[in-house]
């Protein structure tokens, strides 16, 4: 087994045990991953080849996939947070 396959394994158990720990507990190993991430799919591509790189980079997106929007948004200006909530809940409801 090649050393770059065992780290993508190890990341990817790492990954599940972060996404096991409590949202207030999860920020700082998931940045980690997340920034180690293009670094260990390079590595895949290296070693084994484009369309292992690419399956990595599908896996990477479906495991990170909020973070990634969220910075997408951010990075293209579009505002992030919670929807903004409605001055007046019962006017939708029907008045009879």
């Amino acid at each position: 087994m090649n050393w770059s396959l065992l780290a993508g394994c190890l990341w990817v158990f790492a990954s599940a045990i972060t996404a096991m720990l409590p949202m207030r507990r999860q920020y700082p190993p998931g940045i980690t991953l997340l920034v180690l991430a293009p670094v260990l799919i390079g590595w895949l591509a290296y070693d084994y080849g484009v369309w292992i790189a690419l399956a990595g980079v599908f896996a990477f997106a479906s495991m990170f996939r909020n973070p990634l929007i969220y910075f997408a948004k951010k990075g293209l200006g579009i505002p992030v947070g919670p929807p903004p909530a409605d001055p007046d809940p019962g006017a939708s409801e029907d008045p009879r």
